[in-house]
């Protein structure tokens, strides 16, 4: 039977390895999945490319967007839009690609809403004391940062629960292998194959009556 793809949302703490883990995914099954990719009106970056970083928007097309509904969901941080465009995963969900978004709890809520079918995984190390020294293990951050971080994952905290499977980051290899195995079993849940359960219904009653 030809599967269509699900779509995945990927959150967690700050630190806890998302962005890692989620390049190992892709890289080990490239065929499987496809990395959302989001729209913004901030300044393409140097070495960045639109389609492959971001949809690289101006303030006018992104407003356009939003008031026809073709985002899933949008935030503006520091006078910047990010969105995630639902003509694309909607696109890659049709070819049967998984499509990975990662994005923080506020905007996870608003996908479940647009697609109740969609899979939430939320990544977390296996302790606070953890996050904190892979924060501090950085050493990119100021420890006023740091601290920042730590006072939002305790607000982040709170909506783990709205979350279909918690994925603990222990250990990178296993931690790959356990969100792919959860992804492909998410394909066999059987309010998932309901057309599929239906054809082998008829085929069932269609012998019984030869």
């Amino acid at each position: 039977m030809s599967e269509k793809g699900i779509l995945v949302v990927v959150s967690g703490f700050s630190g806890a390895g998302k962005g890692t883990l989620m390049k190992e995914l892709l890289g080990r099954y490239p065929q499987t999945y496809a990395l959302s990719v989001s729209a913004t009106t901030r300044r393409p970056r140097e070495g960045e490319e639109d389609g492959r970083e971001y949809f690289f928007l101006s303030k006018d097309e992104f407003e356009k967007m939003i008031a026809k509904g073709e985002l899933i969901e949008y935030a503006k941080y520091v006078e910047n839009y990010y969105g995630t465009p639902r003509g694309y995963v909607q696109r890659k969900l049709d070819e049967g690609k998984d499509v990975i978004l990662e994005i923080e709890i506020q905007g996870a809520r608003n996908v479940k809403k647009m697609f109740p079918d969609s899979l939430l995984l939320f990544v977390t190390p296996p302790s606070a004391s953890e996050l904190k020294s892979r924060l501090v293990g950085r050493g990119t951050e100021t420890m006023d940062v740091i601290e920042s971080r730590m006072e939002r994952a305790c607000e982040e905290a709170e909506g783990m629960e709205e979350y279909d499977y918690l994925i603990v980051n222990d250990d990178l290899e296993a931690c790959v292998e356990e969100m792919h195995s959860i992804i492909r079993g998410e394909h066999r849940r059987s309010s998932r194959n309901r057309e599929f359960m239906k054809e082998i219904k008829e085929g069932l009653e269609e012998m019984k009556r030869r």
